[in-house]
């Protein structure tokens, strides 16, 4: 069994170019198996309209609401499809936040949507399923486990629990007690451009 790590390679305020070199990073390991995925915090009603009519397959969930919901009433704590949340998301306002999620879409289905809706509250795109390929020349050879982007948005930990003005990219590789993984970052953020611009996440 392994463990992956992930670099930040690219850093800025500008949510486009963030999303911009991401999809660099994604289109140099893309696979026709790639997915994406998204996620994000939702601590008010505004920001939950555009997500919800953004993305309406994304589902919402909510760890104030109640375990077992009264007849009629959502199902916040289980997850809500966005689609059936009511028009008048007033009637939910008392269980935010929402945490809102969609996994595993096809490469380049909702990035653009899901990057415009997010306010400035943090959320992460996330690419899964890619395969960096080899450079013998350097030392470095194709690698399938582990190897994912993630864009941070308005954040600097994948955890979502650090608040930032910033959005940043990071490159994840199998985690190696050689230090090679390091170097393995660095060569991929060589190919868009990049390079490793500080201390390991993961």
């Amino acid at each position: 069994m392994s463990n992956g790590i992930s670099y930040p390679v690219f850093r800025t305020p500008d949510r486009a170019l963030a999303l911009r070199v991401a999809q660099q990073m994604v289109a140099f390991g893309v696979q026709s198996f790639s997915d994406v995925s998204v996620e994000a915090q939702v601590p008010t009603l505004t920001e939950a309209r555009r997500i919800r009519d953004a993305l309406p397959e994304a589902g919402f969930t909510s760890w104030t609401a109640p375990v077992d919901p009264l007849p009629g009433v959502l199902d916040l704590f289980g997850g809500v499809p966005a689609r059936e949340l009511p028009d008048d998301l007033a009637r939910v306002e008392e269980f935010l936040p929402f945490a809102v999620h969609l996994q595993e879409q096809p490469v380049g289905s909702i990035e653009d949507h899901f990057a415009s809706a997010v306010s400035p509250h943090p959320a992460r795109i996330h690419w899964d399923c890619l395969v960096w390929p080899a450079a013998p020349e350097r030392d470095v050879y194709g690698e399938g486990t582990h190897a994912e982007v993630t864009l941070l948005l308005n954040c600097d930990s994948v955890e979502l629990d650090v608040r930032a003005d910033t959005h940043s990219v990071l490159v994840h590789v199998r985690r190696r007690s050689d230090g090679d993984d390091e170097r393995l970052a660095g060569w991929l953020a060589e190919q868009i451009g990049q390079r490793v611009i500080g201390p390991p996440q993961g």
